[in-house]
């Protein structure tokens, strides 16, 4: 699964939320300016994840027994929503494994949305097979361009977009 095969991969719960939140904050704050910075402040990004993130999408985390959880991805179907690493540790693997289970979870096919600017994430999920469908010249809350990608045999239809629309050797815990 990663570097430390002490993490442990597993569905997040709502005792989670905060936790995933702040890691998110982080990954976002650090990922500046290769993704613009976050419109909503902390505790409305909190409070969103909280109301939408895991009422409304199946949150899987990566947690490491010193540190807590160091990975997240939210998935809705046929949507990765959001795929974060704590910072520190992008390049071990955590993202590719939480990828994995977004693979196997939506053999149908995946879609995802990521900033043009983000040329890690982009070079990222194009090394894991997902191919540009789309982009923006900045449709979203933030105002920035931004691109689709797709994995697997059938791309959501055109113009279905979660954002605006909402969600219709690792050991997985479920």
């Amino acid at each position: 699964m990663s570097d430390a095969p002490r993490d442990r991969l597993r569905l997040a719960h709502c005792a989670d939320s905060r936790s995933v939140a702040d890691l998110w904050l982080r990954s976002r704050k650090a990922s500046f300016p290769a993704n613009p910075a976050t419109i909503h402040d902390d505790e409305d990004v909190r409070e969103y994840f909280g109301a939408v993130v895991f009422e409304e999408m199946e949150v899987w985390v990566i947690e490491r027994p010193e540190r807590g959880i160091i990975a997240l991805m939210a998935l809705s179907p046929g949507w990765v929503e959001h795929l974060h690493v704590e910072p520190e540790l992008t390049g071990h693997g955590l993202g590719s494994c939480l990828l994995d289970v977004a693979k196997e979870r939506g053999q149908g096919g995946l879609d995802l949305w990521t900033f043009q600017s983000n040329l890690g994430a982009r070079r990222f999920y194009e090394r894991h097979g997902f191919v540009e469908v789309a982009t923006t010249d900045g449709d979203n809350e933030e105002g920035e361009p931004d691109v689709r990608y797709h994995w697997g045999p059938v791309a959501a239809p055109v113009g279905t977009d979660p954002r605006s629309e909402g969600p219709a050797g690792a050991t997985i815990e479920e």
